[in-house]
Order: structure tokens, then C-alpha cells, then sequence
């Protein structure tokens, strides 16, 4: 039988920001949380879609024609190949859904970019 999952439990296990860690898997996606702050680079993954579900706080994703606003309990996804910059202006605790191998910085490689598939 398999334990449940506390997220407030796991964000208490890492400060860093911008680096998504894995808490389950589900088939061959994976579950991650991130905490957010400040601004990201502007990036697009173009074999699949991902969904940001806000746990705690607020945010902005920056798209090429539109901008959107998540606030505690919102989700949006962004579509495959869709150019994107998250923002929050104070730190948010933030689950992302992505299939498994997926890089945070889409083709972008820089100083923002996270080590992948690290559990906790």
C-alpha cells in the first residue's frame, strides 16, 4: 500500500529556489515542487505540455501575448512549445506536472538551470 504524501512535509525539506524536486511518479510523469522567486528565463519545452498548480502564495507566467495570474489554488498548463517566463514577486510554493526527464529551463542552459530528477 502506498504512504501518503505530505506537501507542506516536503517543501520543509529544501529552501533553494528555482530547483523542482520529484515527490511521485505516475506512470511516466512526475509530480514536483519548486518554490519561486524573482524572475525566470524565458524558455519553451517543445515535446510536451506542463501544468503549475500554486499551493501557497502568487505568480505570473509571462507568455509572448498574454499574461496570467495564479494565486493560491490556481493551475494553468502551458502548451507544448509555448514560450514562457515565470515570475513571483515573493516566494510561491508551486507544484509542477511534467512527464519525467524534463529540464526547467526548456532548451535554455544557464545558471537557473536544475539539476533533474532529484526525489525527496
Amino acid at each position: 500500500m502506498q504512504e501518503s504524501i505530505n506537501l507542506k512535509s516536503k517543501f520543509e525539506l529544501f529552501s533553494d529556489h528555482w530547483a523542482p524536486k520529484v515527490i511521485a511518479q505516475m506512470n511516466d510523469y512526475q509530480f514536483k515542487l519548486v518554490r519561486l522567486q524573482g524572475e525566470f528565463v524565458w524558455h519553451e519545452h517543445t515535446e510536451t505540455d506542463e501544468t503549475f498548480l500554486v499551493i501557497e502564495g502568487s505568480m505570473t507566467i509571462e507568455f509572448t501575448d498574454r499574461t496570467v495570474d495564479l494565486k493560491e489554488g490556481d493551475m494553468v498548463v502551458v502548451k507544448r512549445g509555448e514560450a514562457h517566463r515565470p515570475f513571483a514577486e515573493h516566494e510561491c510554493k508551486v507544484m509542477v506536472i511534467e512527464p519525467m526527464g524534463v529540464i526547467n529551463t526548456g532548451s535554455e542552459r544557464g545558471p537557473l538551470t536544475a539539476e533533474n530528477d532529484v526525489w525527496i
